[in-house]
């Protein structure tokens, strides 16, 4: 893959055809720092004129209103053009904003569901929303004042010079000590350091959602945030690496306002050596008078471009960030795509473990589901079954073997086509905040309202439509309304119907249902398995009893395979585990009762 270009210019490719404008607002502030620095010299010739009357010269009064009228002129000449730069870059840095956004969600929408484990929701919100916002604030106000500075800084130089180079070259020293203060204080370890301050805060943003999530828990076992060990750990880190950088900056900026504030202590030496030998005395006060007005400025001038330099590297590293997410490879696609006619699933010899982890989750898996008949998958929590599942809809990539439908391995299947092969219904579906009817219809977008109704039908959804005023229409999680887990499920179940997908993937569907739930949710199945090659996946071994081939897992691996009166007659894993689960069905909780 092409190396792409870093920091700043990589983010002005984002700027597109709005590059020339973010060109016109460096210009126009460049301009405007002119004219905002012309008050100063307005100030000085009022001032000097002043000074001029200690020597006789006669005070002239329209002298004074003229040089208060033009620094007013340029004044707000200044800030019209500086009013100007920031609305062009505004409109660059709002389309930028979008345009970074933009292309991190559409490279998101290309990314395995894998990718998502590993990078959760909480830390993708940081990295995209916090970073891209970073960066429209530099473009917006920084970009533009950086040049307005950097061009202030340039000007600033050559006036110290021509007023009167014995005061100028003094305090140009002064300022260059405070430059190399700068300098250290933004060095390659104050990059670093924002790279770590950035890792905690997002590594913080993440455990504070998952603790928002798992509130209900706290609250019901009376527990504090201490509880949460990594969401508290995350709090001590973030506060542990700034308030170390905070530490480590102390001297450096003490140094740093220090020397850049004492102008006077270096004036005030000069201006006695210099005037003790000067042979115009009045002429060097009236010069002197421009490094008195002028030398605040410049110290207001170094702090600004300090600042800026410190937002240019926080753009820096909110770029290299989202580029960890636009530059993340997504799934290969074939070069020579294949079509199967078929509709078998199969498992070939394949291996496939997770990152970061040192045994395989499936291990030398082999087995074939054929087309319209039910597969089922069981075995103790942790021995692969979901895993098993996932890798059918190409949630990840298989490392040894091969997944294949129809005989074509999955791998050169275009992936819009299999995700139209393969309908997936979740143990913990999502809805969105929308109406059911939209809820519905992203199994098929271009499904009619007609179509709609006869998938909820089928999915037993006929009391959810009607136990709301407006049916279809019904906004999830809007004024109150709020759907139960098996509810859910059955709307989950409509949407898989309606997609119409010739194989379908079960996992722990009835988990969470209520008895009367499950019920409605078996009969929904009814409706979306007919003819369908399925893979189920179940806890509640009744659920799977007639399926046509169950699979029986241990540590990710098949250790038995049959159907259910094979199994059980063979006396072996399964056998154990259907006696163990008709047990569970047959206790009660007795009558007598304990008072604690």
């Amino acid at each position: 893959m092409k190396q792409k270009s870093g920091g700043i210019k990589r983010l002005m490719e984002f700027t597109g055809k709005h590059r020339g404008l973010l060109t016109v607002s460096r210009i126009l502030s460049g301009i405007s720092s002119v004219f905002i620095l012309g008050p100063f010299l307005c100030v000085y010739f009022a001032a000097r004129d002043l000074v001029g009357v200690f020597a006789g010269t006669p005070l002239d009064t329209n002298s004074l209103v003229r040089w208060g009228l033009l620094a007013l002129g340029l004044e707000l000449i200044g800030l019209v053009l500086y009013f100007s730069a920031l609305l062009c870059s505004h409109v660059v840095a709002f389309h930028t904003e979008k345009t970074l956004k933009m292309a991190a969600l559409k490279h998101l929408a290309k990314m395995p569901m894998g990718y998502f484990d590993a990078n959760p929701s909480g830390k993708l919100r940081k990295i995209i929303d916090d970073n891209s916002f970073q960066t429209e604030t530099f473009i917006a106000h920084q970009l533009p004042d950086l040049v307005g500075a950097q061009v202030t800084m340039i000007v600033s130089l050559v006036l110290m010079l021509v007023f009167d180079w014995r005061v100028g070259i003094p305090l140009l020293l002064l300022f260059g000590i405070g430059f190399f203060l700068q300098g250290s204080l933004m060095g390659k370890d104050s990059m670093k350091f924002m790279q770590t301050y950035q890792d905690s805060l997002e590594t913080m943003n993440h455990e504070a959602v998952e603790y928002i999530r798992g509130i209900s828990v706290v609250k019901v076992f009376g527990q504090t945030v201490q509880s949460i060990t990594k969401f508290n750990d995350a709090i001590k880190s973030y506060r542990k690496f700034a308030l170390a950088y905070t530490m480590s900056c102390k001297k450096g900026m003490v140094a740093f306002n220090s020397v850049i504030n004492s102008s006077f202590l270096v004036l005030v030496p000069t201006a006695l050596i210099i005037g003790f030998v000067s042979s115009d005395l009045i002429g060097f006060m009236q010069s002197f008078l421009f490094y008195v007005i002028f030398s605040p400025a410049c110290a207001v001038m170094l702090n600004k471009i300090m600042y800026m330099t410190s937002y240019k590297m926080q753009a820096e590293e909110s770029m290299r960030r989202i580029d960890m997410i636009l530059t993340a490879e997504p799934q290969a696609e074939t070069s020579a795509p294949k079509h199967p006619k078929t509709c078998d699933v199969s498992f070939e010899n394949v291996t496939f473990a997770y990152e970061n982890t040192d045994h395989p989750a499936v291990s030398h898996l082999s087995f074939t589901a054929k087309a319209g008949t039910t597969t089922a998958l069981v075995g103790h929590s942790g021995s692969g079954k979901s895993t098993t599942a996932s890798l059918i809809p190409r949630f990840y990539d298989v490392q040894q073997g091969a997944v294949k439908i129809g005989g074509v391995d999955i791998r050169e299947i275009p992936h819009a086509d299999l995700m139209k092969m393969v309908a997936f219904v979740f143990q913990d579906p999502k809805l969105f905040k929308d109406t059911l009817l939209e809820n519905i219809r992203a199994g098929r977008p271009s499904a009619t309202r007609e179509e709609v109704l006869q998938a909820a039908h089928l999915a037993q959804c006929d009391d959810i439509l009607e136990k709301f005023p407006d049916g279809l229409d019904t906004v999830v999680g809007g004024k109150g309304v709020y759907l139960s887990g098996g509810e859910t499920q059955r709307i989950a179940i409509a949407r898989a119907i309606l997609k119409d997908a010739p194989i379908v993937v079960l996992d722990e569907a009835t988990a969470y249902a209520d008895p009367e739930n499950e019920q409605q949710i078996q009969k929904a199945f009814e409706g979306l398995v007919k003819g369908k090659t399925v893979i189920m996946i179940a806890h509640r071994l009744s659920t799977i009893q007639d399926a046509d081939l169950i699979l029986v897992m241990k540590q990710g691996e098949l250790v038995e395979s049959g159907t259910h009166d094979a199994l059980v007659k063979q006396g072996g894993e399964y056998a154990k585990m259907w006696s163990n689960y008709t047990k569970t069905t047959k206790w009660h909780i007795g009558n007598e009762v304990k008072v604690c």
